[in-house]
């Protein structure tokens, strides 16, 4: 059930809009986007159950909970897939690779969540959902927004540290750097006065790219 799914002539959902609340069965019973306000969420689909790229990437969550669990992060999953389908297919995972998929698996077999999110629109031709990805923060609002077509896998890590340098950037009021990395380097944010880009950069000298000193 979608709280506030988005009409089919609204605009596509945006970096700070607010994430469409929704409950809906899944493999650890129902859950609510509402229950997880006042943590980190990222909230992810996978186009189909018993497929080799989904597989890979749903064993590669499995194993990252925990570090996601670190900056107060969870994960949740969602394919358009029914429930019973979700539970064999988890099932067979663990029986095949030893992998205990401990997050959340939603089932939308009505695509309300896939439609809501901009995953599938109404005139889609099938119900294969692309492999988004939505980081929302505490307040239920989306930070980032990761689209990959279905015949490519996600990169776990990359996700990681993208859930990071939200956290890292908004409470050090900085921006991060091309390939920033735990402990990096932060970047200044944009000089807006003449003033303050007279203070050039103390590393670089350009007052446009002025590096954080620790």
């Amino acid at each position: 059930m979608i709280d506030n799914a988005l009409r089919p002539e609204a605009r596509s959902l945006r970096i700070n809009d607010e994430a469409p609340g929704f409950s809906a069965r899944s493999t650890a019973g129902e859950v609510s986007l509402a229950d997880y306000r006042g943590r980190w969420v990222l909230f992810f689909s996978h186009p189909a159950d018993f497929t080799p790229v989904c597989t890979s990437e749903i064993i590669a969550f499995a194993r990252a909970k925990e570090r996601f669990a670190a900056f107060d992060c969870d994960l949740l999953g969602v394919s358009v897939d029914g429930l019973y389908s979700h539970l064999a297919w988890l099932r067979d995972v663990e029986r095949t690779f030893g992998i205990q998929v401990e997050f959340p698996l939603i089932e939308d077999p009505s695509m309300a969540i896939a439609q809501a999110y901009g995953m599938l629109d109404s005139a889609s031709p099938s119900s294969a959902t692309v492999r988004a990805a939505y980081v929302i923060d505490p307040k239920g609002v989306i930070r980032a927004i990761v689209w990959y077509p279905t015949n490519i896998g996600r990169s776990v890590d990359e996700l990681l540290r993208l859930v990071e340098a939200l956290q890292v950037s908004q409470s050090e009021g900085a921006s991060t750097p091309e390939g920033w990395r735990s402990g990096g380097v932060l970047l200044e944010l944009p000089a807006t006065t003449m003033k303050e880009a007279a203070a050039t950069g103390e590393v670089t000298g350009a007052w446009y790219y002025r590096e954080r000193i620790t």
